[in-house]
């Protein structure tokens, strides 16, 4: 089957916008590198177009009605969003579910050292990543030191111009040979990922020195020297580490011990950018899954009106599992749901059962990229391309299609319906040739529910990797296909 490619579909007028659209998404990226950061952007963003915080129109005891337009966020990590629709929601939602969390690496919770000379964090990669691609390359440090006193200290550091970076050293090519010999998994083992974050060593004032000099006058001069070599080489052991303390200390108000309570992320530094001659494609650090919650997102904000009730959930935790509390596995988004059919005077738990059980979803993270280069690891026939459109995975899975969540065809057909009605463009797509495994999304967690779930979103070229490429035409494609699906899924 041949399909268009999407840049081919489009008038004048929806160029410029797929560049305007492309130009805010890469804001989003920028602003958002973090979960925590992703839901104070889309916070704002759902503020700006008349949502309200549902814990407050609980408290205040008002009624939700059509039209009506509410959030919840569970810890500054996951959030969703409703706007009520005309039909009473034990009837079903539509849904789109993506995730925000990506690949990166986790500062450990007694992470500074000093060895040789440097000063290190010690880090925890998260998620799965080839660990070979985060070294040498500029890197960033953001998230969150809260004192014990509950103070909130942000952090952000490597982005704008002016910052200094941080980078994971690599042993130089002239002495490689025993590592070059290595299989790729090991080339850089997750204990070696260490981030060096300064080189000088703190420097202490001669006044404060000739001062306890005067105050041992009596002293023989002998005496005095010993003394002096012994405070000199106290100073000097981990002296480099001590003035990594003392910037943090004067800079943000914090000490070594509130690294416990700390959670900070390390993510390539930089800002995403136009790729391509053409400006056709955007590279950037967190594509997957940004790319579909930022689509996600804006589908929701811009819906007016729909017959049943519009939920967009963006969730953390994905790239492991979907654990803990601010993942899909937990009951966030369940209760939620419970308090606004509560407030929508719908609330039994029958009712909650119905309305999850009737609910269609899509499912919207990202889909492997066919990649020339590597043309053998990918089925030409059944593989997502760049500027294809939209993309539809049946299933995910990997192998025997173990851990899928596998749409049936019924759905489908309703999917494809809704899109050719709007003129969409679309594509369908397997992660890979069969026995190489494949990748998991949040959609068999919502199955479970009864409700039909289908994998949708964008293609992506060098997924997992610390910079990712997509076609802005896919993105743009996928927000329209995503507003089509909120107003038009009905089955």
């Amino acid at each position: 089957m041949e399909k268009k490619n999407t840049w081919e579909t489009y008038s004048d007028k929806q160029l410029k916008e797929v560049d305007v659209f492309a130009d805010e998404y890469r804001s989003f990226l920028d602003e958002g590198k973090t979960e925590r950061e992703c839901v104070d952007y889309i916070v704002n963003a759902a503020e700006k177009e008349g949502y309200r915080e549902l814990q407050k129109v609980i408290k205040k005891g008002e009624k939700l009605k059509k039209g009506d337009k509410v959030y919840a966020v569970c810890m500054n990590k996951s959030v969703v969003l409703f706007r009520i629709g005309e039909r009473p929601m034990a009837e079903g939602m539509n849904i789109l579910g993506a995730h925000i969390d990506s690949p990166r690496l986790d500062v450990k919770q007694n992470p500074l050292y000093e060895e040789g000379g440097f000063a290190y964090l010690d880090t925890h990669y998260y998620g799965g990543v080839k660990k070979y691609q985060w070294v040498t390359i500029p890197l960033a440090l953001h998230g969150v030191i809260v004192k014990k006193d509950g103070t909130v200290v942000e952090i952000n550091i490597g982005e704008n111009e002016d910052d200094p970076v941080f980078f994971i050293s690599d042993l130089l090519i002239h002495l490689a040979q025993e590592q070059l010999e290595k299989k790729a998994s090991k080339v850089i083992e997750g204990e070696a990922l260490d981030i060096i974050i300064g080189n000088k060593p703190i420097t202490f004032g001669k006044e404060k020195a000739a001062e306890k000099e005067d105050k041992h006058g009596e002293e023989t001069e002998g005496k005095k020297k010993d003394k002096k070599d012994k405070k000199n080489k106290n100073q000097a052991k981990e002296a480099v580490k001590k003035g990594i303390l003392d910037i943090l200390k004067k800079t943000y108000g914090v000490e070594e011990e509130d690294f416990l309570s700390a959670e900070l992320e390390v993510v390539p530094a930089g800002k995403a950018r136009e790729a391509g001659l053409d400006r056709s494609m955007i590279l950037a650090y967190g594509q997957d899954d940004r790319v579909c919650a930022f689509s996600s997102l804006k589908a929701m904000l811009e819906v007016e009106e729909s017959k049943r009730t519009a939920c967009c959930l963006l969730v953390d935790k994905e790239e492991i599992g979907s654990v803990g509390a601010t993942g899909m596995q937990s009951k966030f988004f369940e209760n939620m749901v419970a308090e606004v059919m509560n407030l929508t005077g719908e609330y039994s738990e029958l009712n909650v059962r119905r309305c999850l059980s009737s609910s269609c979803m899509l499912s919207s993270d990202v889909s492997s990229a066919f990649d020339p280069a590597f043309a053998s690891s990918f089925d030409k026939k059944n593989v997502a391309f760049l500027g294809g459109g939209m993309v539809f995975n049946k299933f995910t899975g990997s192998r025997g299609k173990s851990g899928s969540n596998d749409a049936n065809a019924e759905y489908l057909a309703h999917i494809r319906h809704i899109f050719e009605e709007e003129k969409i463009n679309f594509q369908t797509a397997e992660l890979g040739r069969v026995d190489l495994g494949g990748g998991g999304t949040i959609a068999y967690i919502l199955a479970l529910y009864g409700m039909n779930v289908i994998d949708s979103g964008v293609a992506v070229l060098n997924m997992h990797a610390p910079w990712e490429a997509t076609s802005k035409a896919d993105v743009y494609e996928t927000k329209r296909g995503y507003i089509a699906f909120l107003k038009g899924a009905d089955l």
